[in-house]
């Protein structure tokens, strides 16, 4: 008689709101990261709200076209995070048992890609921003409720211990892709996403001393997320 040894898969376990919730709670989460983006990109190609931006060395030149609007578009950190936020959320509503260790990784990103979001967008990039008209109602889903209903849909409903602490390392590998697509565009076209990314106003050296204060702290909410889990998997059992 042969022995069915369990996969990673039924190794999963969910939060308080249970398996039974997981589902509509990630297609929630899947909708938000999705509209919001997919919006936003709609807007970015039309040039609809040309960009108010008078900063030649910030991203934003209303003279260049769709395609530079577009390339833009993907050197912003908010469309990198909402944007993985969407693909991994619907990818858990197909199977909310999804497992695997690249997988895992990038579950993680999830959240610490879109509380990185909207923590710095409030605390550095909300004063001075200018929105207008549907621009206000996209801002409102990728700096505000998406990074909200990521991190509330984990609470509730996990899953649980999926995470281990050797994956928090693994987790920076994509936001430092990121920061040296941004980098190394902005050292071509001498502009860049945010003013704390801007080499030609505060020098190279400063500049990669942030990003490494940055990923510090991407660290130490990854490490809070983690031991968040462990002490909610204590409670659950």
């Amino acid at each position: 008689m042969t022995t069915l040894t369990p996969t990673k898969s039924t190794a999963v376990t969910f939060g308080p709101l249970g398996e039974r919730a997981a589902r509509p709670l990630f297609l929630i989460t899947a909708l938000s990261a999705t509209f919001g983006a997919g919006l936003s990109f709609i807007l970015t190609v039309l040039g609809t709200y040309p960009s108010l931006n008078t900063d030649p060395s910030l991203l934003g030149n209303p003279d260049q076209g769709a395609l530079g609007r577009i390339f833009d578009f993907f050197t912003y950190f908010t469309q990198w995070s909402n944007i993985l936020v969407a693909v991994i959320m619907w990818m858990l509503v197909a199977n909310p048992r999804r497992n695997g260790k690249v997988f895992r990784v990038l579950r993680l990103d999830t959240i610490l890609m879109i509380s990185v979001t909207g923590i710095i967008y409030q605390g550095l990039l909300a004063a001075s921003a200018k929105n207008v008209g549907l621009e206000v109602v996209t801002n409102f889903f990728l700096h505000q409720l998406t990074p909200i209903v990521v991190v509330v849909v984990w609470l509730l409903v996990g899953p649980r211990r999926q995470f281990k602490w050797v994956d928090i390392p693994l987790a920076l590998i994509l936001p430092i892709v990121w920061a040296i697509f941004a980098l190394v565009r902005g050292a071509v076209i001498h502009a860049y996403p945010y003013g704390f990314l801007n080499v030609d106003k505060h020098g190279l050296g400063t500049v990669i001393i942030t990003v490494i204060a940055i990923a510090i702290f991407g660290v130490i909410i990854s490490a809070i997320y983690l031991g968040l889990d462990r002490l909610l998997s204590l409670k659950k059992k």
